[in-house]
């Protein structure tokens, strides 16, 4: 993956981050609720996406997930790769991210959060390294540091997950 215009500032941005925050719908996801005949709802979930995000734990960073919706599509997928905390249902995205920072001892300029969409726009602005996927709101893309060649629920987190982990020099292959 090649760096991003204004890369030495990404890169100096990247080498910091501590904790991984990422929204759901629209980032982990394509975006598309799927409800069954009997009510339940689906939600499907790029692999590659899952192993950024073990990468990244492995590499002794925090990944947490805030999201307006709540799923339990969103919770098992949480604990299968080891997201702690898991903020769902939230009104206050502010709130929740102020929250996850005290809890986990990190500053603003140590988090990185990867968005889509108006409601994350107060994050990615203040965090550290902000990340929009390509196919993120407008309004997204020009707030962010670094626009993701990924769309949202394709390989756009382990996209993420590999820029911060190459930036530290933690990128471990095999």
């Amino acid at each position: 993956m090649s760096m991003p215009p204004n890369s030495s500032q990404v890169e100096s941005n990247a080498k910091r981050i501590r904790t991984l925050i990422l929204d759901v719908d629209g980032v982990l996801t394509d975006g598309a609720v799927h409800y069954l005949s009997d009510g339940t709802e689906f939600k499907s979930f790029h692999v590659r996406d899952g192993l950024g995000v073990q990468l990244m734990r492995a590499a002794g960073c925090h990944v947490a997930i805030i999201s307006g919706r709540e799923s339990e599509s969103v919770s098992r997928r949480a604990r299968e790769l080891g997201i702690d905390p898991v903020y769902q249902g939230v009104d206050d995205k502010v709130g929740a991210f102020e929250e996850i920072l005290y809890n986990l001892d990190c500053s603003e300029q140590q988090t990185a959060y990867i968005g889509d969409d108006l409601p994350d726009l107060p994050l990615i602005k203040r965090c550290g390294l902000g990340f929009a996927v390509a196919d993120a709101a407008p309004e997204v893309r020009s707030a962010a540091q670094v626009v993701l060649r990924s769309a949202g629920g394709k390989g756009a987190v382990r996209e993420a997950c590999e820029l911060i982990l190459k930036a530290k020099g933690s990128w471990n292959v095999y």
